[in-house]
């Protein structure tokens, strides 16, 4: 089959083409990276956006044999006319693959197109973000993943309300262009960033506090997916994954309902925030959307994780007053967790995230692949309560946010040594605990304007060690540390002991490891803050100064 032939001679089969350059035996197709196919077809619809109208998927045959669906999304055209589709895939395996175009009007299956082939060849590529253990997550080549980075929640909005820092966070060079570029020099590899009717508002009709958007009638606003488009890039450029939060609690407070595209106020189908999570119709429009993001963006494997909610407790209450009850909002996600798994063939993670609050059998639900809360004022507790969740729930979790501070309102600067301390703190502390992501620390332009963002590449240089200098795995290590004074914590990669001691008191300390025959004497001492080895020959190696934290690398 080669690029822009018709399918089919038969006027009665709906789906009049399929085409793309991966037919054509001068365009070789590499493993994990994307391919488009593009379709022509003509069907009758009220919403080319709405599945349950009209459906246009990818059926694809793997080498492996696995049958996997492709959402497309809808390109031009009208209905009962020629319509285009399209289709975009990373395939994961090497061989042979058959695909072909389904077309599903009002739920029945009226059209299939005849199979063409393509062929996928190795590359170097490391492919997706996949599980592993609670440790690491893994490439789709083997190779182990352990996120180090922050939120950027969102490009800097035309009017902040931070009260000390309106000036700075306005500032226009906090965009994706710019931090994505600088965060890949300071050493991060990941983000965490936001969809909201200010920042990327792909599911709203109605854009505020954004000039870079418009206001769109449309079912998806066209400027939003413009600028995720161009995310997806700067990400796939600068080597930057992205856990994409589809939803805020802002969203859905007072100002956020008042704009959001679901309000009945507004065309929508829900009469209320409750509504929204057990409305048939208004569950229905969300797969709809979530369906459109697979089509789009699943290709990427710059996406890590969807990330259905940030903070969805906070939707749940009005201060400390509960108004949608636990079980609703499990169930919601239960439904809405095993869809997105079904429709994604590239399978990326799936997470969700709380305030402080808990919420019943959240954390236990099949297809949420990765658990998460967020941790301010509480940073020292953070391997306690990395630990806590992991053995509770068995999967992986992590800190999605963390600062030493969350109150907004607060002069940051009168406790600056506090805040970069606390930054530098939660990193150390999340590699030396079972998270597959260091905690993302919240106040980016505040870290940025500081210079305490160049830390990343500190913990970059311990965390390469740890994962490609080892045995393929990261795992606790038990040692004791007799002076109480010191914060100690070890892991062992099968060739190395890694051990973190932190000196918080504002005097010299003296100190022994015991609990291994190995850590007798250390083969290299890391300084995390200058991000240099010391010299270990003077004898002083179990002393450590006032406020350092330093590593101790064991041979084994």
């Amino acid at each position: 089959m080669v690029a822009g032939c018709s399918l089919s001679n038969d006027d009665q089969n709906p789906i009049k083409s399929l085409t793309s350059n991966a037919f054509k035996d001068t365009s070789p197709v590499r493993q994990y990276e994307t391919v488009s196919f593009d379709s022509q077809l003509v069907a009758e619809w009220q919403d080319p956006y709405a599945s349950n109208d009209v459906a246009v998927d990818l059926q694809i045959v793997t080498p492996s044999n696995k049958t996997l669906k492709l959402p497309g999304y809808y390109v031009e055209g009208d209905s009962n006319t020629l319509s285009s589709w399209k289709f975009k895939l990373a395939p994961k395996e090497i061989g042979s693959y058959t695909v072909s175009v389904i077309l599903t009007d009002d739920g029945k299956i009226t059209g299939e197109s005849p199979a063409s082939n393509f062929s996928v060849e190795p590359s170097d590529a490391n492919g997706f973000i996949e599980s592993n253990d609670n440790w690491t997550f893994k490439y789709s080549n083997g190779e182990l993943f352990r996120g180090i980075g922050e939120n950027f929640g969102w490009e800097a909005r035309d009017t902040d309300d931070s009260r000390y820092f309106k000036e700075l966070h306005e500032q226009k060079r906090f965009n994706y262009d710019q931090v994505l570029k600088k965060l890949n020099e300071q050493g991060a590899n990941i983000i965490r960033t936001w969809m909201i009717y200010w920042n990327l508002p792909v599911d709203w009709k109605t854009v505020k506090n954004a000039s870079r958007y418009s206001d769109d009638a449309q079912r998806f606003n066209r400027s939003g997916i413009e600028r995720m488009d161009d995310l997806v890039s700067l990400a796939t450029q600068y080597d930057i994954k992205i856990i994409l939060s589809m939803d805020s609690h802002a969203g859905f407070d007072s100002n956020g309902w008042a704009l959001n595209s679901y309000n009945q106020e507004n065309g929508g189908p829900a009469a209320s925030v409750e509504d929204f999570f057990v409305n048939p119709k208004a569950k229905q429009r969300y797969k709809d959307k979530l369906r459109f993001l697979v089509a789009k963006w699943s290709h990427s494997p710059s996406i890590a994780a969807w990330e259905f909610f940030n903070e969805i407790d906070n939707a749940m209450y009005h201060g400390e007053e509960q108004h949608i009850a636990d079980e609703i909002i499990t169930e919601w996600h239960t439904e809405m967790s095993a869809y997105l798994k079904s429709i994604d063939p590239h399978q990326h993670l799936i997470t969700t995230s709380i305030s402080h609050r808990g919420v019943k059998g959240l954390f236990d639900i099949k297809h949420i692949d990765l658990n998460q809360s967020h941790l301010y004022k509480v940073t020292d507790r953070i391997p306690e309560i990395i630990n806590k969740f992991v053995k509770h729930h068995n999967k992986p979790y992590f800190a999605g946010e963390f600062s030493a501070e969350w109150d907004w309102s607060k002069n940051f600067d009168d406790f600056k040594e506090l805040m970069i301390s606390d930054f530098k703190r939660g990193l150390w502390y999340g590699i030396f605990s079972p998270t597959p992501i260091m905690p993302l620390s919240w106040w980016w332009e505040y870290f940025d304007e500081n210079g305490t963002t160049n830390y990343f590449n500190n913990v970059k240089k311990i965390n390469e060690l740890m994962l490609t200098g080892g045995n393929g795995y990261i795992r606790e290590q038990s040692l004791n540390n007799p002076n109480v004074s010191l914060k100690t914590l070890a892991v062992t990669n099968g060739k190395n002991i890694f051990a973190y001691v932190y000196n918080a008191t504002d005097i010299q300390q003296k100190f022994t490891l015991t609990g291994h025959q190995s850590v007798a004497k250390p083969s290299a001492i890391y300084d995390c803050e200058s991000g240099q080895y010391i010299d270990i020959n003077n004898g002083t190696y179990l002393t450590i100064e006032a406020g350092q934290d330093l590593i101790y690398i064991f041979d084994l």
